[in-house]
């Protein structure tokens, strides 16, 4: 493919309104800056094809072309039921963003929830039909069942994990460091005072959710704090009316000062039952939730920042490492984001 004009620090810098030393800091990930200028720098480098020199060096090393020859074509599963998701959309706009810089595609390809009959023979044919044996590389996502995941990594071509990976498991993996963000707002909610902490989230089905409540047992547990699931709202409920039924029972029950929410986007069903009981926001209860992204309703919602779109952009940087390196031993990858203080958080 033909080489890009070549884009400067100046070029950079104009378009940013900052200055050239501005730039360049954030490129070598030096402080003295918001993490918004940080990584306003960082796209506009990966948009415009800016490389640094430690950069292109990198790539030398690891054996990726700067400028390759063949375009290569990848894929992306995800559920029928998760095709909004917005955690989807995010991994997909990372892979997208990194893949086209190197000029390659990826495309969506989606996995029914179940195949009816013959598991096995539904498969290969679902498989066949989508060119999965035949594409450059396979990424797998969260919210797929076990099942159907361990068919996804039995195929004969290199796959990247955007999630947890079972133990032992023979596949890269990258994936946005849930375990460290609770951790991260549990201390947080310790240091304002609050040690009656109600925890609201599914903990089963799957590997993220579960990571996410042991994460907050261990991080009361050092705080020398018991937590029981059954003081917790950690059920999986069918009707919204159950769940938030479920969370106005312990709240009431129980003399909680603060609410870690692990489920994204309930929040407004939290804010709801706090509203059902009588109670304000942060008032009354402190709050910290995870949310995939910047919530626009909520703008100054305390919150870990969970770096989805960036775990799309490094699998993609390692689905090319592996292309180039297919015998070196599998890698996994936790990117740990910072953590945003908002204002839905008193001190007591």
């Amino acid at each position: 493919m033909p080489r890009k004009k070549s884009v400067t620090l100046q070029d950079l810098a104009e378009q940013l309104h900052l200055s050239v030393h501005t730039v360049s800091k954030a490129l070598r990930g030096l402080p003295g800056m918001s993490e918004e200028t940080r990584e306003a720098v960082l796209q506009a480098a990966r948009k415009a094809g800016y490389r640094t020199k430690d950069q292109e060096r990198t790539l030398v090393m690891e054996n990726i072309p700067l400028f390759p020859h063949k375009q290569r074509n990848f894929k992306l599963v995800i559920t029928s039921g998760a095709l909004s998701s917005d955690m989807n959309q995010l991994l997909l706009g990372g892979l997208q963003e990194k893949l086209s810089e190197h000029g390659h595609t990826i495309e969506t390809v989606l996995l029914p929830h179940a195949f009816e009959h013959d598991l096995e023979e539904s498969f290969e044919e679902w498989a066949e039909r989508h060119h999965l044996r035949h594409a450059d590389g396979v990424f797998v996502p969260p919210l797929i069942e076990s099942h159907l995941e361990q068919k996804l990594l039995q195929l004969p071509v290199p796959r990247v994990m955007l999630n947890f990976p079972l133990p032992a498991a023979e596949v890269d993996s990258v994936v946005w460091d849930v375990g460290t963000s609770i951790h991260q707002s549990v201390r947080y909610l310790l240091s304002h005072g609050h040690r009656e902490i109600l925890y609201v989230g599914s903990i089963d089905r799957y590997r993220g959710l579960k990571l996410r409540w042991q994460s907050f047992v261990a991080a009361l547990k050092e705080a020398g704090i018991v937590t029981d699931s059954s003081e917790h709202v950690t059920g999986r409920f069918q009707r919204k009316e159950e769940w938030m039924a479920d969370i106005s029972e312990k709240l009431a029950r129980r003399e909680v000062t603060a609410i870690l929410n692990g489920a994204n986007q309930q929040v407004a069903w939290v804010y709801h039952a706090c509203s059902m009981n009588g109670k304000q926001i942060p008032h009354d209860y402190s709050l910290v939730s995870l949310e995939h992204t910047r919530n626009e309703f909520l703008p100054q919602l305390t919150r870990p920042k969970l770096l989805i779109r960036e775990a799309g952009i490094r699998g993609a940087e390692r689905m090319l490492w592996r292309l180039a390196n297919p015998y070196l031993p599998y890698e996994h990858i936790l990117l740990q984001g910072g953590f945003y203080e908002g204002e839905t958080v008193r001190r007591i």
